[in-house]
């Protein structure tokens, strides 16, 4: 457990510029697993040791809990802090009492919330302790344009309120940045667009690399392997994906999808219809996924909406060829016909007709891997988001300070 000092007092340009101890940070997200909790761990464990002290807060049975323990990083378990979208009244008035209290105790200087579901429990609860600063991650937006507009419309002005009670944000992507000022979720002053961190040693696609990812998945050397690495829920459309496969009609290609969800029975079901079993292997959650990625001959990302998603940044870094659906700030790395292919969303046949010619015309998918690797180039490093991070943190505290003065003085 984590001493706390004493309290000082509250002046956060000073505590900026000559802290007296360790910054505290809680990083609040709700599945503390790949996505958004892998961002959330990869930004804590860049941050200096000597300048900021981090603490996770998430819901139960995250699969990064043992790396972030091993890494000396304190994880709290919000036991009521529910998994789905959807609102749960009891659990999450539960949760945010929970919340609340471990915040007030803990005696934070900067809350730091990601997602829908802790974006906006953890900010009521920074907000109702006097937290001095709140910054706000959006990896996503929790609206998209295949929902029903008064649902739709209901979200964001939720999102507008939580704003108001934001010091400042990030958003993965400059599309996604762009759309929280035009919707006016954020000020344009108090939000910076970044490239959420993947892991610096990614193995890049070899021959003996591709032989021994193939060995953990089971699979012959010699088929055709599309891959994706995704939650099998909506937001990422496998029944989309599952159709589009179906469609391609090619006995001699494989597809794996690594993740798990709620869709995950229904995903099952789709794939036994259409005759796949034995070609369509959904391989559940598993913590070894960039070994995994020289196994594929393309990754494939069907997503509904995203922001900028590490796994199609792994999936560059290591060499693969990638088609994704066009949304949100996907086409900020994938760039049409020279660093992958884009399909149209909720769309199989779109889908189907970009994985067709990438399997078809190699040449062409290796010329834009290689395009797409020289794209990214360092611009998901590990480093660049910590210099990105500690900027952000340290505006929010002045921002934040601003605020209580203002507050003081009225």
């Amino acid at each position: 457990m984590t001493t706390v000092a004493p309290d000082r007092p509250r002046d956060a340009r000073t505590r900026v510029q000559m802290p007296a101890r360790r910054i505290r940070v809680a990083q609040i997200v709700t599945k503390f697993t790949a996505g958004a909790g892998g961002v959330a761990l990869r930004g804590a464990l860049a941050l200096d040791p000597e300048r900021y002290s981090t603490t996770v807060f998430a819901a139960e049975g995250g699969a990064l809990t043992g790396r972030a323990e091993a890494a000396g990083l304190e994880v709290v378990v919000v036991p009521h802090l529910a998994l789905g979208r959807r609102v749960y009244p009891w659990d999450d008035a539960r949760a945010l009492r929970d919340l609340t209290a471990r915040l007030g105790a803990g005696n934070f200087d900067l809350v730091h919330t990601n997602s829908a579901k802790a974006g906006a429990l953890g900010r009521v609860a920074a907000r109702s302790v006097g937290a001095r600063a709140v910054v706000h991650t959006i990896h996503g937006f929790p609206f998209h344009a295949f929902q029903a507009r008064p649902i739709r419309g209901s979200l964001i002005t939720i999102e507008r309120a939580l704003g108001r009670i934001t010091d400042y944000f990030l958003a993965a992507g400059t599309v996604t940045a762009a759309d929280a000022v035009r919707l006016k979720i954020a000020a344009p002053d108090r939000i910076r667009a970044i490239a959420p961190p993947i892991d610096a040693e990614i193995p890049v696609v070899t021959a003996a690399t591709r032989l021994e990812a193939r060995r953990r998945l089971g699979l012959p050397t010699e088929a055709q392997v599309i891959g994706t690495a995704a939650r099998l829920d909506a937001q990422k459309a496998p029944l989309d994906m599952v159709a589009a496969f179906a469609a391609l009609e090619r006995r001699d290609v494989h597809m794996v999808w690594i993740g798990d969800g709620e869709l995950r029975a229904e995903t099952e079901r789709s794939i036994e219809r259409k005759g796949l079993a034995h070609r369509f292997h959904l391989l559940g959650d598993r913590m070894d996924v960039p070994r995994l990625l020289p196994a594929f001959d393309l990754f494939a990302m069907s997503s509904l909406y995203e922001g900028l998603p590490c796994s199609l940044a792994e999936a560059m870094a290591v060499g693969v060829p990638v088609v994704a659906t066009a949304v949100c700030s996907v086409p900020e790395i994938v760039l049409g016909g020279k660093t992958g292919l884009l399909a149209r969303p909720h769309d199989p046949a779109s889908l189907a007709r970009a994985l067709a010619y990438m399997l078809e015309h190699p040449r062409d998918a290796a010329r834009m891997a290689d395009a797409a690797r020289a794209h990214i180039g360092d611009r998901f490093h590990p480093d660049a988001f910590a210099r990105d991070l500690t900027e952000a943190y340290e505006l929010a505290l002045q921002f934040g300070s601003a605020r209580h003065g203002t507050r003081k003085s009225s």
